[in-house]
């Protein structure tokens, strides 16, 4: 389902701007909750701290975001959108809103809350286990690569909401 739907093989979704499902996942995600400091967006999106990096320094360069130091930490970056990025988070979001609605048609309200129940439960169970995999690993010696430490840390996140 998540490589149907990948935002790129909408064509009316790629034909609103050039960016790749990454940074657009980003974008929508600034729109959704600014100010966002870059590691909320990877925790919320479940995207590697890489991934965020780059869509970031992609939206930047094209002038779609703006980036402000949080005033209680001055290493930590609050993001959100400029009057350019708020405009294509306006037209994507119209776009994606009646796909959303039409994909979720086919359920009945119960049928919704049930799936939308269950895949939070799997998401819970996929984390804990990836990231209890990983505690295994690095508790064995070895050293973990970034996006087995960015999984533990939400999975330590996680445990303490």
């Amino acid at each position: 389902m998540s490589n149907l739907l990948a935002l790129n093989r909408d064509w009316k979704i790629r034909g609103l701007c050039n960016l790749e499902p990454r940074e657009m996942r980003v974008l929508l995600n600034i729109g959704s909750y600014m100010p966002i400091k870059s590691a909320d967006i990877a925790y919320q999106s479940r995207l590697d701290s890489y991934t965020v990096s780059r869509a970031v320094k992609k939206l930047q360069t094209l002038k779609l975001i703006d980036i402000e130091a949080d005033k209680f930490g001055k290493n930590i970056k609050n993001l959100s959108l400029n009057e350019a990025g708020a405009k294509l988070y306006g037209e994507l979001t119209a776009a994606l809103e009646p796909r959303s609605q039409e994909l979720e048609s086919v359920l009945t309200e119960q049928e919704r809350i049930l799936f939308y129940e269950m895949l939070e439960k799997i998401e819970v169970k996929a984390e804990s286990l990836l990231a209890e995999q990983a505690i295994e690993m690095i508790n064995q010696g070895q050293e973990p690569p970034a996006d087995q430490k960015e999984l533990i840390r939400w999975y330590k996140k996680g445990l303490n909401d």
